[in-house]
């Protein structure tokens, strides 16, 4: 449950920056999460959403969304699988199957990612350089019902560099995607700044605000599905991630007109005919592809994810309608013959 509160700012306030103000006057527990409510769209100065680093004017009026407090201990282990195919005294790299949340949140204050990594390491062998104890080994994210490959550190020294290599786009993320519809050209760019949607607060949307973050997303086509009687076709795409906005991929292909098969969420654009959604129950999007420079030793690790069963399922059912495989599609699915598939 959230809640908007609300904080005039005095004469001594002024000329500071938002995030740093916000965690200074205890409205947010530190400056990071400041910095992301402001980022999300949560702060409003004035009635008018800014930017984590907007100077504050004595008078402001900031509005900002909290969520209520529940009272809890420390985070537990629990004993949850994990598809683990690399793990050192730095860092591990799994195969995060579908369902399972990354941290806890106001609707799932158990059961993820991270009480999975705590029964697994202990906590006093995590990472906490989000500054949060119910963020310990996380450097990156997946949404719940997206699967595949994901970073987890296990020292503050590997979780700072590797959140550094994300954000200078030194660790390279590729995703396979099945889209609606069917993208004529190979390769393509989508640069699109991404922010909270206005009027839905659970969604992220394309849109020209200064809250909106720079969100790059690039893409190449794999393989394309010719039109049936209920759909306009499919594409199966490679995405690589330039930035990491929360759902950014979902948000863009939906704006390009081309949403992911099987989204619940980010549908514009897609065929009403339930059948189009090829059976999925979650958005088609899997992270196969992950390689970036171990931060300890400098060797350059590189790792590869096949489909899980539904999403194969779901390609093999369009088989027969298959226009071919690009060279991009060749060089993919080369690289997947060789891949493990997720166990969970």
């Amino acid at each position: 449950m959230s809640r908007m509160l609300s904080y005039a700012a005095a004469a001594e306030d002024a000329g500071q920056r938002l995030d740093a103000l916000m965690a200074a006057r205890g409205l947010y527990p530190s400056r990071s999460v400041a910095a992301r409510a402001a980022d999300e769209g949560l702060v409003f100065v004035n009635g008018a959403a800014v930017a984590k680093k907007h100077l504050v004017a004595a008078g402001d009026t900031i509005v900002y969304q909290v969520e209520e407090a529940v009272e809890a201990g420390p985070l537990s282990g629990q004993p949850i699988d994990l598809d683990i195919r690399y793990e050192d005294d730095a860092l591990i790299v799994l195969s995060k199957q579908v369902g399972l949340v990354c941290h806890p949140s106001v609707d799932h204050d158990d059961g993820t990612l991270v009480n999975a990594l705590i029964y697994h390491c202990g906590a006093e062998h995590l990472c906490n350089v989000q500054g949060e104890d119910d963020r310990l080994g996380i450097v990156h994210r997946l949404d719940r019902d997206t699967s595949g490959l994901m970073l987890a550190a296990k020292t503050d020294e590997a979780g700072y560099a590797l959140m550094s290599d994300i954000r200078d786009r030194a660790v390279d993320r590729r995703y396979l995607a099945l889209v609606h519809g069917v993208i004529a050209h190979d390769t393509g760019m989508i640069d699109a700044p991404i922010a909270r949607a206005e009027k839905e607060r659970t969604r992220m949307a394309v849109r020209d605000t200064q809250s909106a973050r720079e969100s790059i997303t690039t893409f190449r086509v794999l393989e394309r599905f010719e039109h049936g009687p209920r759909d306009d076709g499919y594409t199966l795409i490679d995405c690589k991630l330039f930035t990491g906005r929360t759902h950014q991929i979902r948000v863009h292909l939906e704006y390009a007109k081309h949403p992911l098969v099987g989204d619940p969420v980010y549908t514009s654009g897609a065929p009403s005919a339930p059948a189009a959604d090829l059976g999925l129950d979650r958005q088609f999007l899997h992270s196969f592809q992950l390689a970036f420079e171990h931060p300890v030793t400098g060797e350059r690790l590189r790792f590869a994810d096949n489909l899980p069963a539904d999403l194969q399922g779901a390609l093999d059912g369009l088989s027969a309608r298959s226009a071919g495989r690009t060279t991009a599609g060749e060089e993919v699915f080369s690289l997947l013959e060789d891949a493990p598939r997720p166990t969970l």
